[in-house]
């Protein structure tokens, strides 16, 4: 920017402690701090933001970031890559620190190397496949990147469904390639026949699913393609009716 410092982008330290305040509720409780979650988007685009989870969030006595999360061990990394989901679906580029890309358990320490041996275990290395699928994504859907920075890349679905504490949104780009449809169940509750109102008629294909078996989930998939359905819901004319993973988020893309 002309007069400016030279830096393009700003940490989005709201979104940041919104996010983990969030995510560290039982999710019993989410429906009740379901604004903390829908927040951020009143601002997004007041600047050019980069969300980051950052070595400043795992020192000190703060735990590492799989340990905030709340409940056993699936609960904890189903929350984990649910989060990570968010935030690679949410407007704004991303920063991740180092190990947190495979679960590490333990907190940074700079004296010591990463607990690379985690990858031995499925949940971990499950993990960290995640992560790699979330940079393919990102690098490879214009809809995820092209419009960060910009209000016209992101729609809300819907923002007021806290009972189940879901939230859904459009992701879209410059061009006629569609949009992205990305849905986000914040609790462990399995939804196998949960209802999206849309705008327009259309097929619509999963092309993200972080329940999948290979990130360490139960593998509750949507299988083909889904057609929409010309029956008004939540107050749009036509419908599309998806299997909804507890604790996870699924990426639709419009066909």
């Amino acid at each position: 920017y002309t007069g400016g410092l030279g830096f393009g982008q700003k940490w989005m330290m709201g979104w940041m402690h919104d996010t983990l305040k969030f995510f560290q509720e039982d999710p019993i409780n989410r429906k009740y701090h379901h604004d903390t979650i829908t927040f951020s988007q009143i601002y997004a685009f007041s600047e050019n933001f980069m969300l980051p989870f950052s070595h400043d969030e795992v020192v000190h006595g703060k735990a590492s970031l799989i340990n905030k999360m709340p409940g056993d061990e699936w609960q904890k990394f189903a929350n984990l890559r649910l989060m990570y989901s968010y935030m690679y679906t949410h407007p704004g580029t991303k920063l991740l620190f180092m190990g947190g890309e495979f679960a590490q358990t333990s907190e940074w320490n700079f004296k010591g190397s990463l607990d690379w041996q985690l990858l031995e275990y499925p949940l971990h290395s499950g993990m960290s496949n995640l992560i790699k699928k979330l940079n393919s994504l990102y690098r490879k859907k214009e809809q995820l990147f092209e419009l960060q920075f910009e209000q016209e890349g992101f729609e809300w679905v819907d923002i007021g469904d806290r009972d189940n504490s879901i939230i859904s949104y459009f992701r879209k780009s410059k061009s006629e390639s569609g949009s992205l449809l990305v849905v986000h169940n914040f609790t462990p509750v399995l939804h196998e026949k949960y209802t999206l109102g849309l705008p327009e008629k259309g097929n619509w294909k999963e092309i993200f699913n972080s329940d999948h078996e290979d990130f360490g989930g139960a593998g509750n998939l949507n299988k083909g393609k889904y057609k929409t359905k010309e029956e008004e819901s939540q107050g749009k004319p036509h419908s599309l009716e998806i299997i909804l993973p507890p604790l996870a988020c699924i990426i639709l893309e419009q066909k």
